[in-house]
């Protein structure tokens, strides 16, 4: 803006002591904007499309990571061996068991904003479970079941049917799937067994401290603090691990067996989600699960 001052005003005292009632103001355009364009090193191109920001979009863009179907759940009875008949090698094996695991309740998008399925296993006495719980059970016409998990999925072709029975046959022999447990927990461990720390000399110079931590920081160059993640003594084992991409070698239906090639985690009589494989080619469905599959994907 640009202030002009009248001609009488020259005789004026000077122009801070006259009132700003008596200067005409006279806008000035200009054609430089005010917010000009930014370069961005990490998009220059003009003609990708922009992202969208809503839940639907979100879900859209991580569909690869979704399984086409729900897991099942199964309890860890132990390791054994089996011989390949051709070769005569042998190789180490885990025997899970599945144990009454049923479909207990759907997740949907538009009342729950994902898709996913509520499976149960085992069985609890009515007396030990709560009673909002219990509504949960009596509602969708299911026993109390010992563990309750759910598995994500990618629509609504996923959703088996509430009350349904999975069994080992679900898996077929020769397929990969993913094994969840949480680890076998090692209570409070020192610094050289949680974190493999090699430790102080042994001998000379050392005075009773051959396994200690050693130093945890230095003192004022680094703020006098100890950094976050500082590797130290502490709770070691006891959080959740998957395996990928495990051979599944031979399924017992009578027994409710399934032999897995390899170790998984946990412990003996743990709970282990099993998952198709997200890094290997989705099994075939057979065509009375897929038509199952069609039939409550149109119910609903």
């Amino acid at each position: 803006m640009r202030l002009k001052a009248p001609a009488f005003l020259s005789t004026l005292p000077p122009s801070f002591l006259v009132p700003y009632s008596c200067f005409q103001t006279v806008a000035k355009r200009g054609i430089r904007s005010l917010t000009p364009p930014r370069p961005n090193r990490f998009n220059r191109s003009q003609d990708l499309p922009l992202l969208d920001s809503t839940t639907a979009a979100a879900l859209k863009r991580k569909e690869y990571t979704l399984p086409l179907r729900t897991g099942a759940l199964a309890i860890k009875k132990g390791m054994t061996a089996m011989y390949d008949p051709e070769t005569g090698r042998r190789f180490a094996c885990t025997v899970v068991q599945m144990d009454r695991v049923q479909v207990v309740a759907h997740k949907t998008r538009k009342r729950n904003g994902y898709f996913a399925v509520q499976v149960g296993c085992g069985w609890k006495h009515p007396s030990n479970v709560t009673r909002p719980l219990l509504g949960h059970y009596a509602q969708n016409g299911v026993s109390p079941k010992r563990y309750l998990v759910e598995f994500k999925v990618r629509d609504e072709q996923g959703l088996l049917g509430i009350g349904e029975t999975i069994g080992p046959s679900w898996f077929k022999e020769g397929q990969f799937i993913d094994a969840r447990a949480n680890c076998r927990g090692m209570g409070f461990a020192g610094g050289m067994k949680r974190w493999g720390f090699s430790g102080q000399p042994a001998s000379h110079g050392v005075s009773l401290t051959h396994r200690a931590m050693g130093s945890a920081g230095q003192s004022q160059g680094g703020g006098s603090r100890v950094y976050p993640g500082k590797k130290m003594a502490g709770r070691m084992g006891g959080q959740q691990v998957t395996v990928q991409n495990i051979k599944v070698l031979k399924v017992d239906e009578a027994n409710g067996l399934v032999v897995l090639s390899g170790c998984i985690p946990g412990p003996d009589k743990c709970l282990v989600k099993l998952q198709d494989a997200l890094k290997k080619p989705w099994p075939e469905i057979t065509p009375d699960v897929q038509a199952t599959t069609e039939s409550i994907a149109t119910a609903t």
